[in-house]
């Protein structure tokens, strides 16, 4: 596994990157297996340290995890044991999923500055000349082919707030998120037409 440990505004020790590296190699041996590669950012937040930590572990399935704690070695405890509950709770699923292939198709990814009312009279490039939102960011992307099941078990592993698949059992877009009250939401605009 190709482990990266960085540190923004702190300086990440010898001992602590030993912690990490044995840490998420135990965690993923005993859960997964081998990961593809993996990223650990301690970065300072006032008086706390927070810490970031992202696993690829192969075929699109990213684990993040983040924590916060007065000092680095009980935060990445913290968020260490967050991806291995994660882990547990998703095992015989991400073992079956390991074994079948996954469509996806390609896709494009936006990231769009929030509008404003006035622009700055200096900053002529701001303001898109069609009035449309500033594009920030344009990265390739995927939508993958998945069961609903798959696609929340997915966001879940990765922290994310939503994510967009193509549904297997029908072949039209769908939309999983996770709503406030800590729960999945599900989107099907196909289903409507079905009904």
């Amino acid at each position: 596994m190709q482990l990266t440990v960085t540190g923004k505004q702190i300086d990440v020790g010898d001992a602590l990157r030993q912690h990490v590296a044995e840490s998420l190699e135990s965690i993923l041996e005993k859960y997964f297996g081998r990961a593809t590669d993996a990223g650990v950012v301690f970065s300072r937040e006032a008086h706390l340290l927070s810490v970031q930590v992202t696993v690829h572990i192969g075929r699109g399935i990213v684990l993040a995890s983040e924590a916060k704690a007065d000092q680095p070695y009980p935060a990445f405890d913290e968020a260490a044991q967050r991806l291995a509950s994660r882990l547990r709770r998703y095992k015989t699923r991400l073992r079956d999923h390991h074994r079948t292939e996954i469509e996806a198709e390609r896709a494009r990814q936006y990231v769009v500055a929030p509008g404003s009312d006035e622009a700055d009279a200096g900053d002529a490039e701001a303001v898109p000349r069609d009035g449309g939102p500033l594009i920030v960011a344009e990265m390739a992307a995927e939508v993958p082919t998945l069961t609903v099941s798959e696609a929340v078990m997915r966001l879940d592993l990765a922290s994310q707030s939503a994510m967009l698949f193509r549904n297997r059992a029908h072949g039209g877009l769908n939309m999983v998120y996770r709503r406030a009250d800590g729960n999945f939401g599900w989107v099907d605009p196909g289903q409507a037409a079905r009904n």
